[in-house]
């Protein structure tokens, strides 16, 4: 059995940040692959324009060329409609039995995980990996988190522990749209592809 990670997002762009957040998961938990799955379109993410999905799937493939076990993935981007995480999960389970999956997601979302569509689907089908900022040990309210939510629905939830980047994908998009060079904050055949097609201009 495999044990594969999944990175779900919007991408829009994917940057550094996230690449050390699976680069951590892929050691720190002994990961297999992980899975870098741009979405569609997220309900919740309705009224706010998202870069044409073909562009946004060519930037995390240049951001995972020689990253050894990143792996790209359409499973999500090729749904019609509005995708969400729980039927993600069902499908992909459906697809690949053979699979162990690892959802990753940053602290910020376990806080708002009950909010989500079916949270407990969510929790019933993968083992998830709660990023959080400090290195060497959780925050102590992630960690309540973390207790209420495996006991309430008898959930599979560890810390992941990443490195402090300070970065979001908002923020990269405001820096160009000002005329300002994110180079520190994205691979560079990210930055390129970005220049060459004037996104977020």
């Amino acid at each position: 059995m495999s044990k594969i990670g999944i990175m779900g997002g919007t991408f829009d762009p994917i940057h550094n940040g996230h690449l050390l957040i699976g680069i951590q998961a892929k050691e720190e938990y002994d990961l297999d692959q992980i899975w870098y799955m741009p979405n569609g379109q997220p309900p919740h993410k309705k009224d706010h324009k998202i870069t044409d999905k073909n562009h946004r799937c060519n930037m995390v493939k240049f951001a995972l060329e020689g990253q050894k076990g990143m792996i790209f993935s359409d499973f999500e981007i090729k749904r019609p409609g509005n995708t969400y995480t729980a039927q993600t999960l069902s499908l992909l389970r459906a697809a690949y039995p053979q699979n162990k999956f690892y959802f990753i997601l940053g602290a910020d979302s376990l806080y708002e995980i009950e909010q989500w569509y079916h949270p407990e689907q969510i929790m019933e089908q993968v083992v998830i990996l709660a990023a959080c900022r400090e290195y060497s040990h959780a925050h102590p309210s992630l960690n309540k988190q973390i207790r209420e939510l495996t006991q309430k629905y008898n959930a599979e939830i560890y810390p992941l522990h990443s490195k402090e980047i300070d970065v979001s994908s908002e923020a990269i998009r405001t820096m160009i749209s000002e005329g300002k060079n994110p180079e520190r904050l994205l691979p560079k055949a990210v930055l390129r592809y970005i220049q060459e097609n004037r996104l977020y201009l």
